[in-house]
């Protein structure tokens, strides 16, 4: 099918050429995949020609926004405001070689505070850069750093596969003992 819409496309395309008309011929092979609308636009940066999407607002080349499946479906209160009633957020990353840990601000996506036992000060104090004493440093680092930026609050949501004991458990005992509240959301 799409051999016969190409061959017929082609053939008009060269129709036109040999009327003497070179401009049409180039967009009339291209007629028929847009709804009989020639689409002329400016050459892109990577000299391939931008034709504009179904809802003429946009080059085909940019990604399109995902859309609901559900475009009534409502969305609580809670939902639309708790990126700035609570904006930041306590991500901690735990290896077998090393720990991390940084605070994000929700609606800015910028990293406020990071510490991780790959730093250059936490490295020379530790003896093993993934046990318990290294995940308290981690902590009072992270702290520290978090008061520096006037980050006196956060929430902290385990991940799937993360349990709240332990390693984790352990920053965030640090993170309090040292002066930072952390609201937990434990499902």
């Amino acid at each position: 099918m799409l051999k016969n819409i190409l061959s017929q496309s082609w053939s008009r395309g060269a129709h036109a050429l040999q009327k003497g008309n070179p401009a049409p011929a180039l967009y009339t092979c291209w007629r028929r995949f847009h709804n009989g609308q020639i689409l002329c636009s400016s050459r892109s940066f990577f000299g391939v020609e931008d034709f504009v999407d179904e809802d003429n607002s946009r080059p085909y080349t940019y990604k399109k926004e995902k859309r609901s499946k559900n475009p009534h479906k409502h969305i609580s209160f809670k939902q639309r405001t708790i990126a700035y009633m609570e904006p930041f957020t306590l991500d901690v990353f735990i290896s077998k070689r090393f720990v991390s840990a940084s605070l994000t601000h929700r609606s800015t996506c910028r990293q406020v505070a990071v510490a991780g036992t790959n730093s250059k000060d936490i490295k020379a104090v530790l003896q093993s850069r993934s046990d318990i004493p290294a995940c308290l440093a981690v902590g009072r680092f992270l702290a520290e750093r978090a008061k520096e930026a006037d980050v006196y609050t956060c929430t902290y949501t385990p991940r799937e596969r993360d349990k709240f004991e332990g390693k984790i458990r352990a920053v965030v005992q640090s993170l309090i003992d040292n002066g930072i509240n952390v609201k937990l959301y434990l499902d």
